[in-house]
């Protein structure tokens, strides 16, 4: 990374290894001793230098440290209205059980589950949790977007990836793990950022509730779970028949907030005002997108849709997205059919040989339109 030209990719999508979840049999990296502030308001921590795999650090405080060295390089090759889109998921405390919510690996593709060349399973023992009690959930992804709030990134998201079909779990003491996180970070306060290509169509019940005929309506006691006391709900709408799917299309939701020529203009509000009501809304922060799996590997990679609207909203067409942590190549792979150019980074030789036959493969006949909007 040190190699590459500052300020130079629109966004960053990648996720990097998880903590204490394999050793990939990769030569150990020369860390150097690291200064990082844990939070906002909190005093500096100073983790010693140490050698070692990403991943494998001792404590949860030592791996925080070398993911903020990390994203500080991000950093230095991140466009200045550049955003950072990162992965994680969590672990408990003692067996690290619950790592992620699919029970195989980082959905990045980067952790594989056979041993072999790339490394095998590891002797938790050498962990260090002593900050920890025994089944305490470990919080990483929030230590890390903690770490590089302080750091001076602006955390913008905390994204919800919510997994319809989880790997099931023996606990009887609390739920299943279906989710992890989707952070999103920019080096600014005023960053690129493409809503509208990452829209959603609003649902059913919202139509059929625009399109009601608001003039002959007796209203509801839906609120406050029908515990409404003070007179039955209203829905709130222009002339009778006047919201329809098409007609919805065309009806500003902030009339009342703007005066003369700035009335009805749905690019006339900035950071603020109600968006223009229409058939899409704004994309939600819980995305629902099943796992998958490659064909070719033991390993759980993180599913196209995924990095898909973050690629959409955080760079235009021929921007630059960048992954260094690359894995089996998903990121590149949707970069390249959404029109965009794509640079990543991985230590790993098979996984470099895997993602270069999924990209070439997979994009010898592009589609760009194919993920939609």
């Amino acid at each position: 990374m040190p190699k590459l030209p500052e300020k130079f990719f629109h966004c960053c999508v990648t996720s990097p290894p998880y903590w204490g979840l394999r050793d990939y049999g990769l030569p150990p990296t020369e860390w150097p001793e690291v200064t990082y502030t844990p939070m906002t308001g909190l005093p500096p921590l100073t983790v010693p230098a140490w050698t070692g795999c990403l991943g494998l650090e001792p404590t949860p405080e030592m791996f925080v440290a070398h993911m903020v060295l990390v994203f500080r390089e991000v950093w230095r090759v991140l466009r200045d209205d550049g955003t950072l889109w990162i992965n994680f998921g969590d672990s408990y405390a003692g067996s690290m059980k619950g790592r992620n919510a699919d029970g195989q690996g980082n959905p990045g593709g980067y952790h594989k589950q056979s041993g072999g060349q790339s490394g095998g399973n590891i002797d938790y023992k050498q962990f260090d949790f002593s900050s920890l009690k025994s089944k305490d959930l470990i919080g990483i992804p929030w230590r890390i977007a903690f770490a590089l709030q302080a750091d001076g990134w602006y955390l913008r998201m905390d994204n919800i990836w919510n997994k319809p079909n989880p790997m099931p779990e023996s606990v009887r003491d609390r739920p299943t793990k279906a989710h992890e996180y989707m952070f999103l970070l920019s080096k600014n306060e005023r960053y690129y950022y493409d809503s509208e290509s990452i829209k959603e169509p609003i649902s059913q019940s919202s139509i059929e509730r625009l399109s009601q005929d608001v003039q002959s309506q007796r209203g509801s006691s839906r609120a406050n779970a029908g515990g409404k006391t003070n007179g039955n709900l209203k829905a709130v709408g222009g002339s009778k028949g006047a919201f329809g799917p098409e007609q919805s299309r065309k009806r500003s939701g902030n009339k009342e907030r703007k005066s003369g020529e700035q009335r009805g203009r749905p690019d006339s509000h900035l950071g603020g005002s109600i968006p223009w009501e229409g058939s899409t809304r704004n994309k939600r922060s819980v995305w629902t997108v099943a796992t998958a799996k490659t064909g070719e590997a033991h390993f759980a990679t993180f599913p196209e849709k995924l990095p898909c609207p973050c690629v959409l909203a955080g760079s235009p067409q021929g921007g630059i997205v960048f992954d260094p942590f690359m894995g089996s190549g998903t990121t590149g792979i949707v970069a390249k059919k959404l029109g965009r150019k794509f640079i990543g980074i991985e230590m790993n030789q098979e996984y470099i040989e895997l993602a270069e036959r999924r990209i070439k493969r997979e994009t010898a006949q592009m589609n760009i339109f194919e993920f939609g909007t």
